[in-house]
């Protein structure tokens, strides 16, 4: 009874905007169920979601600011209707929510990510944010075909498909369907109290920034003690960065804008070596030109001629939380043995 009030109640108010699509089906797939569910209408048929707005508060709110129009970027406006499915990969994912169509556009913002160890891509039928890296999501999402492990920890896991019916219309979208409309739905008396103000962005990006300020300084203790271990006796300057001359060498500093060659071993704290010049020559470039990751650069212009030095560099003056997938996890302490073999 309470789910065909609503939808006549759905009805009655958008019947002077051309007409209703009754959601009964859609309305259905929840009855009975308490939380907040996104129904994506699509030129496919539709797509019902739960929202983890528990879980991760700061991303329901964003979807469902933009899907209401209540964010102000919005103005008024629901943010996805009219937008498109720019990109489909078979056996893979359908992405949408770029105002451009063409995989670059956004609202206007970012904000963080919200990963948990215990929600993961081991099955179809997530929603979760498409990004270009850490604590870059704005309004592009994607959901997914089929298990998807390897993006664990790198995407925001922020809902999922309810049944099989939403299933198959997503793995029947194809690229350039259209996502005609998003309706949300709250059932349950602690749903019914979510608000997705921009107010409440605000506040909850707040926190989030918060818990991650705080786990990255406990992160990085953990890592400091590992490094202390590792390279006992060494100094530290005012970036963080480990050091200690193994060789002298000539006492002049070579400071920037120099062209020098160094011979190098690099290798992550624990030993494992990820690159060196032995086999290939001294590296060659100038210092304080943007050509090398900071750490290194700087290290070397404190050096002087014939001296050798290994360094253990801070994630910030590396590769940063990113790292260098495959080869530098993200955050990491990276070490370099390093040998300035000419300068000029």
């Amino acid at each position: 009874m309470k789910t065909r009030f609503f939808a006549a109640i759905f009805c009655f108010l958008t019947i002077g905007f051309g007409g209703c699509k009754t959601m009964d089906k859609e309305l259905k797939a929840i009855e009975g169920k308490d939380g907040v569910f996104a129904i994506m209408e699509t030129s496919k048929g539709s797509i019902v979601l739960e929202l983890f707005y528990e879980k991760t508060p700061l991303t329901v709110t964003n979807f469902v600011g933009l899907s209401e129009g209540t964010l102000d970027v919005c103005k008024g406006k629901h943010f996805y209707d009219g937008l498109k499915f720019h990109r489909v990969i078979a056996d893979f994912m359908i992405q949408g929510g770029d105002p451009e169509g063409t995989g670059r556009g956004g609202p206007g913002y970012r904000f963080a990510d919200e990963c948990f160890d215990d929600l993961t891509f081991d099955k179809p039928g997530y929603l979760a944010m498409a990004n270009a890296g850490p604590g870059t999501n704005g309004s592009q999402f994607f959901i997914t075909h089929v298990p998807t492990t390897w993006l664990n920890g790198k995407h925001t896991i922020f809902g999922q498909v309810v049944n099989a019916d939403s299933q198959k219309v997503v793995n029947d979208v194809k690229q350039d369907d259209k996502i005609e409309k998003i309706t949300i739905v709250r059932q349950g008396e602690k749903a019914k109290s979510f608000t997705a103000t921009q107010a409440d962005f605000d506040r909850l990006e707040g926190e989030v920034k918060a818990k991650a300020a705080e786990a990255k300084k406990a992160a990085n203790a953990k890592k400091i003690a590992e490094v202390e271990k590792n390279f006992p006796g060494f100094a530290v300057d005012a970036n963080g960065i480990y050091w200690k001359t193994t060789k002298a060498g000539n006492g002049v500093k070579i400071g920037g804008r120099k062209n020098v060659a160094c011979e190098y071993k690099g290798y992550l704290v624990d030993g494992r070596v990820f690159d060196q010049s032995a086999g290939r020559g001294p590296l060659e470039f100038v210092t304080a030109s943007g050509q090398m990751i900071p750490g290194f650069d700087i290290m070397v212009q404190d050096m002087s001629l014939g001296e050798k030095r290994t360094v253990v560099i801070p994630s910030d003056f590396a590769y940063g939380d990113q790292g260098y997938p495959g080869v530098i996890p993200g955050g990491a302490y990276i070490a370099f043995d390093i040998e300035v073999v000419k300068a000029r």
